[in-house]
């Protein structure tokens, strides 16, 4: 090999030396020129591994923690039976929840009687099935209905306690509307007054329609009634056939559901307490005089349980007083007792008016008749307040089953308290004389002021707003229901 050959592989090393990548290092470990070596330093941060278990033991195992340890187990334990003793402290010094009365369905609401089938509803029985969705919304808890049975007038022989007369419907119209009733649960009680066109209900002759009675209670609580309403008891309940009919309701699994109520005409609390005590009824439904004797009140109150008294209003041609309807619907839905109205009485109906004016207020009437599109707006307004009465009847404490407490009286105005335990308290004022009253109310009880929660003098007792109970005044035919919380 020449020397110019050696000089050509010489060249042709260096420049593959050149082309190898640069690595920082030559194969030798030197640095080449033009290549860099970049070392990059690992993470130098610190982690943390905790302690070991051995370095744990160590350590627990030392004064201080063994010290530590124990008081805060010692704590934990003060502190959790502190927690107890407080917690029975609280329930001890708590007050006492009064036990709540046993009550039939008869004392949860209102009873709505319909007298007259058709003239309630144009189609009988069927009607009255179709009406029952309205029912519901007036809070009707049971329904008092009939007579629906036959009898010519003055002839016993023609008496039959066990048929559906045609006039109002088929047995398979009754049995309809018992069924449908009970699954809105609305109770139905049957009025089984003998002769209801003429005024001796018991025909002249009470001994024989009673024993009438005894056998139409057997088979109509058999068809699925509830109870059974009888008129007038002074005269039925002195007759053989009266315990055996009393036999017929005796409490027993089978029958605590069923009622047997009377009614008694006057309302001398002395012959109201006779007719209680020797007719052992659940339910003794009784007119309240016009205007009310608070006096005849107290002494019922102060001698009978409050379960066993109603209350109705009577026919609109017997009341005297001429005062609005609504003072009357207030005094029943506020005074202890069972409220009983008859169809009509929640819109105000007057003598001699059919009960078929209450379904006309869904028809609007016309913009022109001004007294009439006046009178409909009446009767809708008295309607509403019946209804919000009912709705407060049946679910405030107080109202249902509370204390009465008189709190003032006079010949045109009365004003009373019902309280229960720790519930919302009530309380009734109303006069329906024709001259403005004040009343000075005083009981320990009482607030210096009390909410209105329903009243017929929207301008000077407006709804929600709070009034002085020092010194209440209420002008001429007005009433107001108050209310106040217990404070203890």
């Amino acid at each position: 090999m020449n020397k110019e050959d050696d000089m050509r592989e010489v060249e042709l090393n260096e420049m593959d030396q050149e082309k190898q990548p640069m690595t920082g290092e030559t194969p030798t470990g030197t640095e080449k020129n033009g290549c860099v070596k970049v070392k990059v330093p690992e993470d130098t941060e610190v982690k943390f591994t905790g302690l070991s278990k051995e370095e744990l033991m160590k350590v627990a195992g030392t004064a201080g923690w063994v010290r530590t340890r124990w008081a805060l187990l010692v704590l934990f334990w003060l502190g959790w039976v502190g927690m107890l003793a407080g917690a029975i402290v609280i329930i001890v010094q708590a007050p006492r929840c009064k036990p709540i009365p046993e009550m039939n369905w008869w004392n949860e609401g209102l009873l709505y009687q319909i007298s007259d089938v058709n003239e309630f509803s144009k189609n009988g029985m069927k009607g009255v099935e179709e009406k029952l969705d309205y029912l519901t919304q007036m809070k009707v808890k049971g329904l008092i209905l009939g007579p629906i049975h036959t009898v010519d007038a003055d002839q016993l022989d023609t008496l039959d306690l066990v048929s559906v007369k045609s006039a109002v419907g088929t047995e398979n119209d009754l049995k309809s509307l018992l069924e449908q009733a009970h699954k809105k649960g609305i109770p139905i009680v049957l009025n089984l007054t003998p002769s209801y066109d003429k005024a001796s209900v018991w025909l002249n002759n009470v001994t024989a329609v009673a024993e009438k009675i005894k056998d139409a209670c057997t088979h109509w609580l058999e068809k699925g009634f509830d109870g059974i309403f009888l008129p007038d008891l002074r005269n039925i309940k002195t007759t053989k056939s009266w315990q055996s009919i009393q036999a017929i309701f005796n409490k027993t699994e089978e029958t605590k559901q069923v009622a047997l109520m009377g009614s008694v005409t006057s309302f001398s609390a002395d012959e109201v307490s006779l007719v209680l005590n020797r007719s052992g009824v659940d339910l003794l439904l009784t007119e309240l005089s016009d205007p009310p004797e608070t006096g005849e009140l107290k002494k019922l109150y102060s001698s009978h349980p409050q379960t066993i008294l109603g209350w109705s209003l009577g026919s609109p041609a017997s009341r005297t007083t001429a005062a609005p309807v609504r003072l009357f619907q207030m005094l029943l839905f506020t005074l202890p007792g069972t409220p009983v109205f008859s169809a009509g009485d929640e819109v105000g109906l007057k003598a001699g008016e059919k009960p078929q004016i209450m379904w006309d207020l869904e028809n609007p009437a016309e913009e022109k008749n001004t007294a009439a599109k006046t009178l409909q707006e009446e009767r809708i307004a008295v309607r509403d307040f019946f209804k919000t009465l009912s709705d407060l009847r049946g679910k405030e404490r107080s109202l249902l089953h509370g204390e009465y407490i008189s709190l003032h009286s006079s010949a045109t105005s009365l004003a009373f308290l019902r309280l229960w335990d720790q519930s919302s308290r009530y309380l009734t004022a109303m006069n329906w004389g024709n001259d403005p009253v004040t009343m000075i109310l005083s009981n320990s009880d009482l607030p210096a002021q009390a909410q209105v929660r329903l009243t017929t003098d929207a301008v000077n007792l407006a709804v929600d707003s709070m009034v002085s109970l020092e010194k209440l005044q209420l002008g001429p035919k007005q009433a107001v229901l108050l209310s106040y919380p217990y404070a203890g």
